[in-house]
């Protein structure tokens, strides 16, 4: 979780798009993670030490049952949040503001009219002019918190846009994050880079070193094994501790025959032969066949997993065992 380089905190509220918000930020060069708004804490935003907060978008109600909030420790951080969509609800609800259901649910493609300047658009959007943007929202902002100023307008949202430029706190009720808002990778790059202050040094080709680095030294001259399903989580962990550790490396494949025609053949001969990585094939396609004709539906899913993690563990056993002084460290990933 910690960083060498500058971060974002993306606090998921359950958007579809959330993913899109990470993206985004990572091609300009800027580290962020995303995490579960109920996963963050005080604690937690200590060792993360973000320089900027963005609040996603998502599908519930502030008003409705146990509505997500965002942790109010984040915003004693006095660090700049942006709030998308639900985010901005969210960020207008808990400072004060009020959000009330619409009439006029706001879906596609849509225009905001800029009324003032705004440091999240500076360069790009200019006051008196309407832009394109990608809404997707029911709920609307009513009144919002004292501070704030109404920057951008919309037909259905008098609160599409609004700022308070002395906490570096905004609100958009559109998505920057998508390709169909022209301007809005442009957007959260003015947030980032200019109102976050972020370094911008970061590449995914940085990642990989320092995760390598952070392997070798965690794992020392002991030796792992690995829980490798051919999916693209566990392969990537595969092939990341392969360039770390080499040899001492193993990866167990546990073949429970429900994958696509002769796609076990070809992880087997991928990370065998292209990756020259140490696997053992393990074959439970019979077993798991059987806890296939015998379970309904709604236990399938729960027994299969169950049963492959056992059969990846009872491997595991075996391996150790065959071992001379092994000192493992297991890593289940599938």
């Amino acid at each position: 979780m910690s960083s060498e380089h500058d971060q974002i905190l993306v606090v998921d509220f359950g958007s579809q798009v959330t993913q899109l918000i990470a993206r985004r930020i990572r091609e300009l060069s800027v580290y962020c993670e995303i995490h579960p708004f109920n996963s963050i804490d005080a604690s937690f935003l200590e060792r993360f030490k973000p320089k900027g907060i963005i609040l996603s978008g998502g599908p519930a109600s502030v008003h409705g049952v146990e509505a997500p909030a965002a942790h109010k420790s984040l915003f004693e951080l006095n660090v700049p949040i942006l709030g998308i969509c639900y985010g901005e609800q969210t960020l207008v609800q808990q400072l004060g503001g009020d959000v009330q259901a619409s009439d006029h649910r706001e879906f596609g493609r849509a225009f905001v009219e800029i009324k003032r300047s705004c440091s999240l658009f500076e360069n790009i959007w200019a006051p008196g002019n309407k832009y394109e943007v990608w809404m997707s929202h029911g709920d609307r902002v009513n009144t919002i918190p004292d501070g704030f100023d109404v920057v951008g307008v919309s037909d259905a949202s008098p609160f599409a846009i609004i700022a308070n430029e002395e906490k570096k706190y905004f609100g958009v009720q559109f998505h920057p994050e998508v390709v169909h808002t022209p301007d809005g990778k442009k957007l959260l790059e003015n947030f980032t880079h200019k109102i976050c202050k972020a370094s911008g040094d970061w590449s995914m080709a940085s990642f990989k070193e320092e995760a390598i680095s952070k392997i070798r030294m965690q794992v020392g001259t002991s030796r792992v094994i690995c829980g490798l399903s051919g999916g693209v989580d566990s392969s990537v962990v595969a092939v990341l501790l392969n360039e770390a550790i080499g040899d001492q490396l193993t990866c167990v494949f546990v073949d429970h025959g429900l994958m696509r025609a002769n796609e076990a053949n070809e992880v087997v001969s991928l990370f065998r032969d292209h990756y020259n990585i140490s696997l053992v094939h393990k074959d439970a396609k019979d077993l798991f066949l059987k806890i296939w004709q015998a379970w309904s539906t709604q236990s399938k899913s729960a027994r299969l997993s169950e049963n492959y993690l056992s059969t990846f563990l009872m491997k595991r056993q075996k391996l150790a065992a065959q071992t001379i002084s092994l000192k493992e460290r297991c890593i289940l990933t599938s």
